[in-house]
């Protein structure tokens, strides 16, 4: 039995995860504190799903291309544009092997919670190092591999919650059945910390910063509002750059 895509899931997704903006979301302002100010800069929204961060970056003066492999998905997106124009162009394309000639350069990528639904993590950030511009900057925002793995869950002690966490060094594919999200319904790809530093590294990106957001206090989060996040990060943001030319080969 093969594996089911977002195209299989993408009306459920799009309730899933409701119609509010990114500026009610729990990480989101994580990921914008590292982005900075957007006006008038080109970025590409790396599998950009139905089109969330791409409108909210668009309403603050970006230009931005949204790119998913999802067809379903980005015609949900298009029918938002549709419906409320906002300059944004959506194409289908595959994250691990973008068409510079079609997408042309960047001034910034985003990847919002997305990154590790991806199959073929270098791959996908030699993608990201090509399509930016020199000096070009890269922000992500993952399930924080160090809580999430195909082993992790939750336990009640005296003290609370403590979330338990085995197959840390196992990397690859894994589902769960008693996740509520994508990671129930589609899966994920699971890879240690040192795994993603080093392959963006490999790939020609600069780590310049990380966040962990800590817990998820607003009733849009509900899938995610329980008090553990308060103790341990659920989500790993990052900054990363590619230097100017002439700094790394």
């Amino acid at each position: 039995m093969s594996m089911k895509t977002y195209d299989d899931i993408a009306e459920w997704y799009n309730q899933w995860i409701g119609t509010h903006s990114m500026s009610e979301d729990p990480f989101f302002p994580a990921v914008e504190a590292l982005i900075g100010e957007v006006k008038n800069t080109r970025i590409c929204d790396l599998a950009c799903g139905q089109g969330r961060v791409a409108r909210y970056l668009a309403n603050r003066g970006a230009h931005v291309v949204g790119v998913d492999l999802s067809a379903k998905l980005l015609a949900i997106a298009r029918r938002q544009e549709e419906t409320d124009p906002r300059g944004i162009e959506y194409v289908q394309a595959d994250a691990q092997n973008l068409d510079t000639q079609v997408l042309g350069l960047f001034d910034g990528v985003v990847c919002f919670l997305a990154l590790m639904d991806i199959p073929e993590l270098a791959s996908t950030l030699h993608s990201v190092a090509r399509i930016l511009q020199p000096g070009g900057w890269f922000v992500f925002a993952i399930l924080h591999p160090c809580f999430h793995t195909s082993r992790s869950g939750e336990i009640e002690t005296s003290e609370g919650a403590v979330r338990t966490i085995g197959r840390y060094f196992v990397e690859g594919y894994w589902r769960s059945d008693t996740r509520p999200g994508p990671p129930g319904k589609i899966g994920a790809y699971h890879r240690t910390l040192s795994t993603y530093v080093n392959t963006l590294t490999d790939a020609g990106l600069q780590l310049v910063r990380l966040s962990e957001p800590v817990g998820a206090s607003t009733a849009v989060a509900s899938h995610v509002n329980r008090p553990i996040w308060e103790e341990v990060p659920s989500i790993l943001v990052a900054s990363c750059r590619k230097p100017k030319e002439g700094i790394i080969t």
